[in-house]
């Protein structure tokens, strides 16, 4: 589990990267790196054996662009860590479109009719059809789409998910319960859950 602290020395680097301090936010990463470096793994555990991107990597290209939000208002490690994982699935989902795209002909190279192996990669499917239908869910409701990303991508606990978005734990659970349902109805029609 992802933990969740009140102040403490992230929260306070948090607070100072918010202020324009450059720094501060370079020294959060080793603080929180462990738990960024799970939550990379889990994230990872859903994808197709053989992914390119090893949880190391994940970690480090999301903090590449976590580095743009420096003057964000952080309000803690449960924020930190949302946005964090918003910042891993997007790049998860760059990497499946770009592997459908080298599927689609994106990468054409010639080779031996008896060398191709055929196969699909259902979860990089699955994962792009998740993600659009998250942008639809976000059109209908922010909060919902959030708490999504927070549970899902981010693996944080109901408690953590209501701290990182500031709601109340009833909203919560609320959004989770009724955004899993719709998300269900848009990825698998009137199938039982």
């Amino acid at each position: 589990m992802l933990a969740s602290q009140a102040g403490g020395p992230v929260t306070a680097l948090l607070a100072k990267a918010g202020a324009g301090d450059a720094s501060a936010l370079s020294d959060v990463f080793p603080l929180i790196y462990g738990e960024l470096h799970r939550l990379a793994e889990r994230q990872l555990r859903q994808e197709p054996d053989g992914h390119t991107l090893s949880p190391t990597a994940l970690v480090h290209e999301a903090y590449m662009r976590l580095v743009d939000y420096s003057r964000m208002e952080w309000s803690g490690r449960a924020h930190f860590l949302a946005v964090a994982s918003t910042a891993m699935r997007r790049i998860l989902v760059e990497h499946a479109r770009g592997h459908r795209s080298a599927k689609r002909g994106g990468a054409l190279r010639r080779v031996p009719i008896d060398s191709v192996e055929l196969g699909t990669d259902e979860r990089s499917e699955l994962l792009l059809a998740l993600d659009e239908a998250l942008v639809r869910l976000q059109a209908l409701d922010r909060r919902q789409a959030q708490v999504v990303e927070c549970r899902f991508f981010g693996g944080l606990t109901e408690e953590e998910t209501a701290e990182a978005l500031g709601i109340g734990l009833r909203t919560a659970k609320r959004d989770w319960a009724k955004a899993r349902s719709w998300l269900h109805r848009e990825l698998y029609g009137d199938r039982p859950m």
